[in-house]
């Protein structure tokens, strides 16, 4: 810290108004930066005889004890009393007090170019600061933070001033979800590594630094010993002197690292005052501190340039004024002071920090600019500006390329598992080394996006050969643990993209869409059987269909009965009879819809429209029945039928004597455990009950369980579609569970993700992804069941229907023997009544007396029945020639013979 005292005089006869600056540092203190750009302003602005052509400035350099408040002020009144137009610093708190007081109670100007924590009741009405306003940048640093998204954040403070600087980002969590936590680093400029060792321990990868450049560039190299100076850190340092220091061995190293800029290095005007800075340091000892670049000017320098340059020209801008001796214990004030401070306030500089414009009522610097730096591959270079009033505005550089951007010419370690066809060992005579062991379609992945990004890569199997799950502590394994931990940078794998795992890792859009299925032994085929001709239709159905023939034949039935129009006169040339018949007995109506159903012909026709509609359904039931039988009778006769003993996650759910089960720590495994849906919650309950059982090592194993015992192992389906192309004893039971996807993964946050992501959606729409799809996966296949042609029927096919035929005929002759044993009953019962009733008769005749007269009338019934036969032939033989007529009406003139009647009633 230091201060520097003005004072001035008038010489009136030579008319030259000289300045005499004096400034004070510490104790035993080597040459510092502020000294430096002191002495270097002082000589500017004499040397620019424009600017100041009557003024010549003369400085003094004490150096004193800045811890020592009286020693201070002691100085301070000392220079007063010699007549003093402004006092610069001290900057340490513990002496500043006490200066600012001296100055405010004479009014005298007190300038201040470092930052100081103002006091709540600020009365220094004679105060000025051209450092930014901490409150501003505090804001700005809360932007940077929001704008990048960090959820959370480390703050690492060098001493309590900083915690005062952060007031706003520590007050963030309470309006944004943000979590901070808060570190310091060691006191005295210690070693951080420790600290260091456990942010990265806790995976603290966003990062905010306040301390001076020194320590940051000492912090700088302990970072890099600590491995993490990696593209996985994003480290952001309120310094602004960040771009001052030597940052060349950290270009390529792949981290983020932003800080803020307060000179314009745009303007040219400052580029010049650079330049001569930097020769001149370059010429004259001594050298600038170490970890700075050879000749560059700090903030610090720059804003004392400026608090110098800005007293000069208020000097020369207060005409006639003039400084008189001030005594500290007189307490009598400068009368030229109150002019001078507000030509101070009032006015606008445009100097190396940008537009200096103060603030009325507290002096301190509250508009101002400051550009966003980031390291790039060829040094830092601005990527935005911060302004107190319109915040962060982003623009894009020309010719900047982030590093985190490429992915050319690095090499990234690549974690991944053995699991068929996605990695494999390969095959080789030959021993062979590094990313030439293995094989498969993850890396043929891999080796086309290194073709696209263009970086290389170092493939090594995951540890524990777990993929990763997170057990009841929430510690995680397998390959999410590597990427979490940073061992590796991207996992190429059939890694399933999960909430949970998202929360710890990144995935890129998903390279392959799955889901799970149950992988099962193929059942035994059967064959169709004799009766497999009734397959086709379910038991019910027959049953439905006999029933419907039977319920339609009584129908019929009962419909024939009472329609007038069924029944008809049996002697169609006896118009006058009154004896008629119905068609449709009983057993006849059976035989309608029997014959129907096997379509054929009955030889019955309904007459009446009632009869006939019943007929017309009965036909057209039986049509969509035959023809769906007829449709699937085929294949019930050709293929062989695959009974499972399982159809769905339903069937394994509702049983136990399969035992099912998944991968142990496996997405398929997690899946379950946090479903909520009845049946897998079920399962889950089913599985973690045997755990030593249901659940495998790896899918090998489960393959080999699931073909030699009783066993469902529960998969992705895209396995079980490689494994069953290739082991024609396993079959994929059901369909998919759930729906998902395989992601490259990356550490969180990691700047590879989006890359990666545009490099899959490029391979996708090119088509290559499904070409190492098929390369992979194709085997030399089993024989589909659709396209097997058909074969020849043999007995087993179709034996049942000579059975069948077998049957109806032997039956049919059982009922032949039944009806002529019946018949042969009831004649031979006729023939005995015959018998009985001659007897009677032969012993009425002995008893009658007008015997000759029965053989009369018998013979009379003879030749009646003679001449009815002839009438009979006439009347056809005449119908023959006239043709046939419909109705009775037709019918009555052939049929009307008067004598027939007659003759026919005579007898009867």
């Amino acid at each position: 810290a230091w201060h520097s005292c003005l004072t001035a005089f008038e010489l009136v006869t030579v008319l030259l108004f000289t300045c005499c600056l004096m400034l004070f540092t510490r104790e035993n203190e080597p040459v510092s930066m502020d000294e430096l750009a002191f002495k270097f302003a002082v000589t500017s602005i004499n040397r620019n005889r424009t600017l100041m052509p009557n003024t010549t400035l003369t400085y003094d350099i004490q150096r004193v004890n800045l811890f020592d408040s009286f020693e201070a002020s002691r100085r301070v009144c000392d220079q007063l009393a010699l007549g003093v137009a402004a006092v610069f610093g001290p900057s340490h708190s513990s002496s500043v007090s006490a200066v600012q007081s001296i100055c405010n109670a004479l009014e005298v100007p007190h300038i201040q170019t470092r930052w100081k924590h103002p006091s709540v009741d600020n009365k220094d009405n004679f105060y000025i600061n051209l450092y930014p306003e901490y409150t501003s940048i505090s804001r700005a640093i809360l932007d940077i933070v929001i704008f990048y998204k960090w959820k959370s954040v480390t703050v690492v403070y060098e001493d309590s001033t900083g915690l005062m600087r952060m007031q706003e980002l520590i007050k963030a969590p309470s309006k944004n979800n943000l979590k901070i936590r808060i570190r310091q680093l060691p006191s005295g400029g210690g070693d951080s590594r420790p600290l260091l060792k456990e942010m990265k321990k806790e995976k603290e990868f966003y990062i905010i630094f306040d301390c001076s450049y020194q320590v940051a560039a000492e912090l700088l190299k302990q970072l890099m010993s600590m491995g993490m100076m990696t593209e996985y850190y994003h480290f952001f340092f309120t310094t602004l002197d960040m771009f001052a220091l030597d940052l060349e061995p950290y270009r390529y190293s792949g981290v983020n690292m932003t800080a803020f800029r307060l000179l314009n290095l745009d303007d040219p005007y400052v580029t010049s005052v650079i330049q001569k800075w930097s020769m001149e340091r370059q010429l004259a000892p001594p050298k600038p501190e170490s970890g700075l670049m050879s000749g560059i000017m700090t903030t610090e320098a720059a804003l004392m340039y400026d608090a110098v340059f800005m007293v000069a020209v208020a000097s020369q801008r207060a005409t006639q004024m003039t400084v008189s001796s001030l005594q500290c214990h007189r307490h009598k004030p400068w009368r030229y002071g109150p002019r001078f401070m507000n030509l101070f306030k009032e006015a606008q500089w445009d100097g190396l920090t940008g537009r200096i414009v103060l603030n009325k009522t507290d002096g301190l610097r509250k508009e101002f600019n400051l550009d966003l730096i980031s390291l790039k591959e060829d040094g830092t270079a601005k990527i935005g500006v911060w302004n107190s009033y319109t915040g962060l505005n982003l623009t894009e550089m020309k010719d900047s390329k982030n590093i985190t951007d490429s992915l050319a010419n690095r090499t990234l370690i690549v974690t991944t598992i053995l699991e068929n066809p996605y990695v494999m060992y390969k095959k080789s005579d030959k021993v062979l080394y590094g990313n030439d062991r293995f094989e498969g379609y993850c890396l043929d992945l891999l080796k086309e996006l290194s073709n696209i990004l263009g970086f290389t890569y170092e493939v090594k199997l995951v540890s524990d050969g777990k993929y990763g799950a997170q057990n009841d502590k929430g510690e995680w394994n397998g390959m999410v643990r590597e990427l979490i931990d940073h061992i590796a940078d991207l996992a190429v794998a059939p890694l399933t993209i999960t909430y949970v795992r998202e929360k710890v890792i990144d995935f890129s859009k998903p390279f392959m869409t799955l889901g799970i299925s149950i992988l099962y032994r193929k059942p035994n085929g059967t064959n169709p059987g004799v009766f497999s001709f009734l397959n086709p239709l379910t038991p019910d159905i027959w049953m439905y269909v006999l029933l419907a023939c039977l319920g339609v034949s009584c129908v019929l039935f009962v419909i024939a009965r009472f329609t007038p129009y069924e029944w008809y006169n049996p002697h169609s040339c006896n118009p006058s009879s009154e004896v008629v018949e119905n068609n449709f007995t009983l057993l006849n109506s059976l035989w309608f819809g029997v014959a129907a159903l096997m379509r054929q012909g009955s030889e019955l026709m309904p007459k009446a429209l009632s009869t006939r509609i019943v007929g017309g359904i009965w036909w057209f039931f039986t049509l969509i029945i035959i023809s769906s039988y007829t449709a699937n009778l085929a294949a019930f006769l050709t293929v062989e039928r695959m009974d499972s003993p399982i159809d769905s996650a339903d069937d394994l759910a509702k049983q136990t004597r399969i035992e099912y089960g998944a991968v142990r720590d496996g997405c398929t495994m997690t899946f379950f455990k946090k479903s909520k849906i009845s049946t897998y919650e079920k399962m889950w309950a089913f599985m973690s009950s045997r755990k030593n059982t249901a659940l495998v090592k790896n899918n090998k194993e489960g393959i080999t369980r699931v073909l030699t015992t009783d066993y469902a192992l529960l998969m992705e389906s895209t396995s079980i579609e490689y494994i069953t192309q290739r082991n024609c004893n396993l079959t994929q039971v059901g369909g998919l569970i759930d729906s998902k996807g395989y992601g490259v993964g990356t550490p969180i946050g990691s700047p590879y993700r989006d890359k990666v992501t545009i490099a899959i959606l490029q391979l996708q729409e090119e088509g290559k992804l499904h070409m190492m799809k098929e390369k992979w996966w194709r085997g030399n296949g089993c024989p589909e069941e659709d396209n097997k042609e058909a074969s020849a029927l043999g007995v087993e096919n179709i034996g049942g229907i000579f059975i069948v035929l077998a049957a109806g005929l032997v039956l049919s002759v059982f009922v032949a023997i039944g009806e002529f044993i019946y018949k042969s009953r009831k004649n031979s019962d006729i023939e005995e009544t015959g018998r009985i009733s001659l007897k009677q008769r032969n012993l009425r005749y002995h008893n009658r007396k007008r015997a000759t007269q029965q053989v009369k009338s018998i013979c009379v019934s003879f030749s009646a029945v003679m001449e009815d036969l002839g009438i009979s032939l006439r009347c056809h033989k005449a119908l023959r020639k006239r043709g046939r007529h419909r109705g009775r009406a037709g019918l009555s003139g052939v049929l009307c013979n008067h004598k027939r009647i007659q003759k026919k009633e005579t007898m009867a």
